[in-house]
């Protein structure tokens, strides 16, 4: 399935129907009066938060989508039918941005959460002009004309957990291991183009969703690789586990750091969440090697985690960890109870 995570497009409300110019004409009032009905309202466009969407692609070929209009309305004060709303359904996480000025217009995060563009009210008919000195006003008013816009739709992953690191850490093979998803593996790097998204069972009616998020590499903040493309899907995580895979060359420290330095740059704020950092691949090199790369983490003061994808050794250790400090947050983000002293 093909992911999309970005789109603009125009959208325009409906018109208001027109109010309609009548009179009576039955046979047994003389001297009918106006009878001229008001406008329908023109049908809103609305976007619609729904966990059965997960990708933006179906909004990627219409270029502009329109609501209907109000119809005209009748005689014998008959108001016209209103415009049915056309309901666009996107996925949970979605933001709703003014295309032009970027300005943030909605953050559709939660299931049934929605955004309208209302339209146009009606006309009133010609029987709201009439007067003792007016009693045959042949006017009504015109339907108000609906809005259009360019809007930017943003999806941003909705995830308790972030996995990060450089390509081939072993995310995707972490997420396959801990959830029921299947993303694609192989030993070459940027395997993963698209997020992943796993729900991790924790027992007792407890889970969390982590995000297999795909690699990044030195200078991705400003566009590099894959770039902030991705890194805007960390920015819900609340908890980010850092893969270091064990068998990469050089100093393990030094490859951490630079995904670190990413994250700052791309948003400060990001760089200092909650942080779990795990040498991955253990089951590649010999416990002395093992061993020497965590040594090196605990010289820069960081306790890192090892751990095999493959073979699940300190896997469970790792969700521990991690339901720990998302069950910390959940905790911390409560206000506490008024003293009524």
């Amino acid at each position: 399935m093909k992911f999309k995570d970005e789109v603009t497009f125009g959208i325009a409300s409906g018109h208001g129907g027109p109010g309609a110019v009548s009179f009576r004409r039955e046979a047994h009032v003389p001297r009918g009066g106006p009878d001229g009905g008001d406008g329908g309202h023109g049908g809103a466009v609305v976007f619609r938060a729904s966990r059965h969407r997960n990708t933006l692609i179906d909004f990627r070929w219409n270029k502009t989508y329109r609501a209907p209009n109000g119809v005209k309305g009748g005689y014998r004060d008959m108001t016209g039918a209103d415009g049915e709303d056309l309901v666009l359904l996107v996925p949970v996480g979605t933001l709703v941005h003014e295309a032009e000025t970027d300005e943030l217009l909605a953050d559709l995060a939660e299931e049934g959460a929605e955004w309208r563009l209302e339209g146009g009210k009606g006309g009133r008919g010609n029987h709201w002009f009439a007067t003792p000195t007016h009693r045959t006003p042949n006017h009504a008013q015109p339907g108000i004309p609906g809005t259009e816009m360019r809007v930017r739709l943003e999806l941003r992953l909705l995830a308790d957990v972030g996995l990060l690191g450089f390509p081939n850490a072993g995310k995707s093979t972490l997420i396959s291991r801990v959830s029921a998803a299947r993303p694609k593996i192989a030993d070459y790097p940027f395997t993963t183009l698209v997020p992943n998204l796993g729900v991790v069972d924790m027992g007792e009616g407890q889970s969390f969703v982590v995000a297999d998020l795909p690699g990044l590499i030195e200078g991705a903040a400003d566009g590099a690789g894959l770039g902030h493309r991705f890194l805007r899907h960390l920015d819900r995580c609340r908890v980010l586990v850092h893969l270091v895979a064990a068998d990469d060359e050089g100093d393990p420290v030094e490859r951490m750091r630079i995904i670190e330095d990413e994250l700052e740059a791309y948003d400060p704020e990001l760089a200092s969440r909650t942080r779990v950092v795990a040498l991955s691949k253990i089951d590649l090199l010999q416990p002395d090697e093992v061993e020497e790369r965590l040594a090196a983490f605990r010289a820069e003061g960081i306790d890192a985690l090892a751990l095999s994808a493959v073979s699940g050794v300190g896997v469970p250790q790792l969700l521990h960890i991690v339901w720990g400090h998302l069950a910390s947050s959940l905790v911390t983000s409560v206000d506490p109870p008024a003293d009524d002293s």
